[in-house]
């Protein structure tokens, strides 16, 4: 039922800067935190950045002061700004949404982007 659509990855240069989006399909239920997490073959999937309703936002230590993470509920998006890329960078980027219904024991339910690839050539 309810689906995240990514884009924006790609290949850059270090230096070099890219932007994703995350857009979640329409819905009734009220949308919670958004946030975005990287996975690299043979690595956990770590938290990159997230954000609450309110802006209030938190990021890795390995991109604070190079990453900005921000939010639109009216398109029911989140983005990704990020800027002086680091080989390190690398890896896939996956949206991640907690949608709440405000109903019954558990009205909270988290949803997964489908991936996008990012590579940050040295």
């Amino acid at each position: 039922q309810v689906q995240l659509v990514e884009s924006g990855g790609g290949l850059v240069q270090a230096g070099g800067s890219l932007r994703l989006s995350c857009q979640v399909s329409r819905t009734i239920f009220s949308i919670d935190l958004m946030g975005w997490y990287r996975q690299t073959p043979g690595q956990e999937r770590e938290l990159v950045a997230d954000i609450t309703p309110g802006g209030g936002s938190n990021y890795a230590d390995s991109v604070k002061d190079r990453f900005t993470i921000s939010r639109d509920d009216a398109e029911r998006s989140v983005y990704l700004h990020m800027d002086r890329m680091q080989p390190e960078d690398s890896g896939v980027y996956y949206c991640r949404v907690v949608l709440d219904a405000g109903l019954g024991p558990h009205p909270k339910r988290t949803y997964w982007g489908q991936g996008t690839q990012v590579t940050v050539s040295s």
